[in-house]
């Protein structure tokens, strides 16, 4: 009884995972189109093709275990998106892709935590087979992860560069409109 209740709550989690990684390959393209870092872009595009990898992986472990991954929204995955969409609206240049990366990695966190989890669920119930699957995945969330802090500080130190700019802009022209009223 008790491994029928885990094997439940393996599957629900996984299905979360697989509407999670399905919001993902829409989202990333839109995340893509949007980072100003040409760097940065190609991260989203080398994440993107390797989320649809990380969809197929779902979709063999539940055509393994004779279950449909349909059927579950990740809200988790929504929220942490929607931020990102809001990030894209607010912001402009380094900025946006500072944001964009804070937002990503976020994403990676919670998918982490995610596999994390399900990768322990599935060695518990003697799935070892999905246990590869899953740790390939996390091992892959990892590695963008660390890629993104990567490129972050290169952003990070351009957009406070940026702002410290544009302040320095707004100085001036504070000072010659004083001039000339004067």
């Amino acid at each position: 009884m008790a491994d029928r209740g885990l094997k439940e709550l393996y599957i629900d989690e996984l299905k979360d995972l697989y509407s999670a990684e399905n919001q993902l390959v829409k989202a990333l393209p839109k995340m893509a189109k949007a980072a100003t870092s040409p760097d940065l872009r190609a991260g989203f595009e080398g994440h993107f093709e390797q989320t649809k990898g990380h969809v197929q992986r779902l979709e063999t472990i539940f055509e393994k275990l004779g279950e449909s991954p349909k059927g579950k929204k990740c809200t988790g995955m929504e929220g942490l998106i929607e931020e990102g969409a809001e990030a894209i609206k607010e912001y402009e240049h380094e900025l946006l892709d500072a944001a964009l990366i804070g937002a990503a990695q976020r994403v990676e966190h919670y998918e982490m935590a995610g596999y994390a989890t399900v990768s322990a669920f599935a060695g518990e119930l003697g799935e070892s087979e999905h246990v590869s699957l899953l740790n390939k995945t996390l091992q892959e969330e990892k590695q963008t992860d660390e890629k993104l802090s990567k490129l972050a500080g290169d952003i990070n130190a351009r957009a406070k560069q940026g702002r410290e700019t544009a302040d320095e802009d707004e100085k001036l022209g504070a000072r010659k409109r004083s001039r000339n009223a004067a």
